[in-house]
């Protein structure tokens, strides 16, 4: 049987810290300007910037926790509190996004005045701030983690746009019902991430396949190799975001290959797959043959 067990952390801790202070900061003042204002677009798009805080934290956190491995009532370490996080995380932005949207179909019926030219001011700044972030980002190490972020923050952009957008129209024309309408926009902005967030957050969970990977096309690598009869009860799920988890029996022709035949397995699992963490049990081919022959 061959295993290997690799935990090296592969996230830019530093960078995401960086980008959660500067998104949480901005996101608390943007709260504060919309309530002053009477915008719910503003408090909408702080409110979606409180949800990539959240998913920064999250990445930041896991990155922090694989740092300290396993221990000896954590086996597989503490990668996957960042699937509870994010699972609290859809929850309370669902509430969010509900408050949000019954309040903005209220304000349709019954405007309320908004002060455009503070929505517009801060808003602009929110640009700014969403773009330093996406740049911090961008200058840090890729991994599922930070291009995760980055949609996020791509979201946030859009979220801000529009409350320029709704600033510079109550500025100009008077018009208060913009305010809502774009705030029911950005709500859906928050709705489509949060939906796939909790989606994935329950699918890793429930020790689902990781969402990028295929067992079948696994399956069929791994046979690929050569002094492979077969492979069977293959299991794989996710032990961390970035990080996939695989155990499989394999057949092999020949026992005496098995060296070269986990050496080969081993490289389609990296660099095919970027599978890194994987149990193989070894079984000789007229040994699985016999045990798989019916009794009467």
């Amino acid at each position: 049987m061959g295993a290997n067990h690799n935990h090296h952390p592969r996230s830019s801790g530093k960078t995401l810290f960086l980008a959660l202070s500067l998104t949480t900061f901005f996101a608390l003042v943007e709260a504060v300007a919309g309530w002053l204002a009477n915008s719910l677009a503003l408090m909408g798009d702080a409110g979606h910037m409180i949800t990539d805080s959240f998913a920064l934290a999250i990445a930041a956190v896991a990155a922090w926790l694989a740092n300290r491995g396993a221990t000896g009532r954590h086996s597989f370490g503490l990668g996957r509190v960042e699937f509870l996080a994010a699972l609290l995380n859809s929850v309370i932005m669902l509430v969010l996004v509900a408050y949000i949207v019954v309040e903005s179909v209220l304000r349709l019926l019954s405007p309320e005045p908004v002060q455009g030219h503070m929505v517009t001011a801060v808003a602009v700044i929110g640009l700014l701030v969403n773009l330093l972030v996406a740049w911090i980002l961008s200058r840090g190490e890729k991994n599922v983690n930070t291009r995760g972020a980055m949609l996020h923050v791509m979201g946030d952009l859009l979220g801000s746009v529009a409350a320029i957008i709704s600033g510079v129209v109550i500025s100009l024309t008077g018009w208060m019902k913009i305010d809502p309408i774009l705030s029911i926009f950005i709500s859906v902005l928050i709705l489509y991430s949060t939906i796939r967030l909790l989606r994935e957050a329950i699918h890793a969970l429930m020790e689902g396949v990781p969402l990028n990977l295929s067992p079948e096309k696994v399956k069929d690598a791994m046979a690929a190799v050569p002094g492979v009869q077969g492979i069977h009860d293959l299991h794989l799920w996710s032990l961390t975001s970035s990080q996939a988890s695989l155990t499989a029996h394999v057949v092999v022709d020949d026992l005496s290959q098995w060296p070269a035949i986990w050496d080969a397995l081993q490289t389609v699992l990296k660099k095919r797959f970027g599978i890194d963490h994987y149990t193989l049990q070894v079984e000789d081919a007229a040994m699985a043959a016999r045990c798989d022959t019916p009794h009467h």
